[in-house]
């Protein structure tokens, strides 16, 4: 039976899970943080059990050997479940990656030079992969890009309206991002629906901290909301989503606010965060059932932004087969989906208030009414087992 390790690394830590592909069973997971940082901490859990040390961790390549050293004492067994493939999460593979990758020396030195478009993620992605590389050196391994299931954007989608030399010299364009939960969420309602992916229009709201909305048509994205970063498109926790990039400029004129202060007001004091002082929308929903006028109008904007993404993929699709939600929000704040799809009746979309509520946690949903003419579920999203995926599928 085939095994693989998925890992996820960032600049100062990094999660992972031993995946059993009959199944798709987790056999173990873990994390490795701070590192570093002074004394780090690393979780492993294995079964029922859960098993936690401390210790200093200067570098990506000691915690992977205690990520080693906890699979030897808890298990299980690597000898017994020897992983046949590493997969790891890329978020910016630019223009040059359109599927998942084996990673050789060359794919390492793309995945640096393009640190430049995500340099708060690739270098600690290329950091664990190294890492990985000398753990793991008798077996493959493969990246999985955030932004290679968006590759398949036509030039029309993915192209800003920019001086072209000045776009090509800086490599702007639309990228895209989440597309390894896009993917796996689309390819789950085709599943669930018992249809062929090639012949649906699917529309995905991934909605959690970070959120994007993709239109998909037969399995290949045609338009997703998130651009050159993760900063445009829908209202987030605590990103603006879409503003006048004018605004930018005002600010710089009249605030005189320098590049990384702006920088810091778009993606980390904006969204939900700037408008009502929170980001968890559990917390926003009781403040305003309360009386609160700011919470209520942070989540007011937020799905009209929603709204306004599903109208405009309806357009470009031509109309939907699907509508699915994933990820924090979208799996678990009922009034934000009925909100969202709420006026679109006109294009066949009715959500059943019952099943919406009632929708169970960690199950795919069917929401819509029995005679709406698209289907609205709710989707649990799993990023790891797409990456386990497409990881098998590389080294098969």
């Amino acid at each position: 039976m085939a095994v693989v390790l998925v890992v996820n690394s960032g600049s100062s830590s990094f999660k992972y899970q031993l995946i059993e592909m009959q199944g798709e069973r987790v056999l173990a997971s873990g994390l490795v943080e701070r590192i570093g940082e002074g004394t780090g901490r690393t979780e492993h859990v294995a079964g029922d059990e859960e098993f936690e040390t401390r210790a200093q961790i200067p570098d990506h390549t000691t915690g992977f050997g205690l990520m080693l050293d906890a699979f030897a004492e808890h298990g299980p067994s690597l000898d017994v479940h020897a992983p046949v493939a590493v997969g790891h999460r890329v978020v910016h593979g630019g223009a040059r990656f359109f599927e998942a990758t084996e990673i050789t020396d060359l794919v390492e030195i793309n995945i640096d030079d393009l640190a430049v478009l995500a340099p708060l993620h690739n270098p600690g992605a290329l950091q664990g992969i190294r890492a990985a590389r000398t753990a793991f050196a008798s077996i493959p391994h493969v990246a999985v890009f955030d932004t290679a299931f968006h590759q398949s954007m036509p030039p029309e989608a993915y192209t800003y309206a920019l001086d072209r030399a000045t776009a090509e010299r800086h490599r702007i364009r639309r990228y895209g991002f989440h597309g390894t939960s896009h993917k796996f969420v689309s390819e789950a309602a085709a599943v669930h629906l018992g249809r062929p992916l090639t012949e649906l229009k699917q529309i995905v709201f991934h909605l959690g901290n970070g959120a994007s909305v993709t239109a998909i048509d037969g399995g290949r994205s045609v338009e997703t909301s998130m651009g050159f970063t993760p900063l445009e498109g829908l209202v987030m926790g605590s990103r603006t989503g879409d503003l006048d990039p004018a605004i930018l400029l005002h600010l710089q004129r009249r605030a005189q606010l320098t590049t990384d202060e702006l920088d810091s007001l778009l993606n980390k004091k904006s969204g939900l965060i700037g408008l009502a002082g929170a980001n968890d929308m559990r917390d926003l929903t009781a403040r305003a059932e309360a009386g609160d006028d700011r919470a209520q109008l942070a989540i007011d904007v937020y799905t009209h932004r929603l709204r306004a993404y599903a109208g405009a993929y309806l357009a470009q699709l031509g109309g939907a087969d699907v509508i699915s939600f994933t990820a924090g929000v979208g799996e678990n704040v009922p009034h934000i989906r009925e909100s969202a799809l709420r006026g679109l009746e006109f294009a066949g979309i009715r959500v059943d208030p019952n099943r919406n509520a009632a929708a169970r946690r960690g199950e795919i949903t069917r929401i819509s009414a029995d005679d709406s003419r698209v289907a609205v579920l709710v989707i649990p999203t799993d990023e790891e087992v797409e990456i386990a995926r497409q990881a098998l599928a590389v080294v098969s």
